[in-house]
């Protein structure tokens, strides 16, 4: 088998992380670099899983103390300047937002 090399660049910081990681593994760099190519060619894609993170609703247990009083605020100033949601509204504000 014919071999050809691979340059890149990359962050020592991460290079020596990952090295790292991979020496535990017992797998050298350049082995990691061919299970990648290979899953490459495998799959037809990257086999990562690129999308940025879901933001989920914070769930009151999650709140400081400060935080909850800060939310119920801007619910009573909200209340104040007379703008509600009807519970459509805020199912349609959910699904944008958070995907539910």
């Amino acid at each position: 088998m014919s071999t050809s090399p691979v340059y890149a660049r990359i962050d020592t910081k991460l290079k020596e992380n990952a090295e790292s990681i991979l020496s535990k593994l017992g797998i050298t760099p350049s082995s990691a670099i061919q299970m990648l190519y290979s899953q490459i060619v495998l799959t037809n894609s990257l086999p990562l899983d690129l999308r940025l993170p879901v933001s989920k609703p914070t769930s009151i247990g999650d709140m400081t103390r400060d935080q909850i009083d800060a939310e119920l605020t801007k619910g009573l100033n909200s209340l104040q300047k007379e703008r509600t949601y009807t519970p459509e509204e805020v199912d349609a504000i959910l699904a944008k937002e958070f995907n539910i």
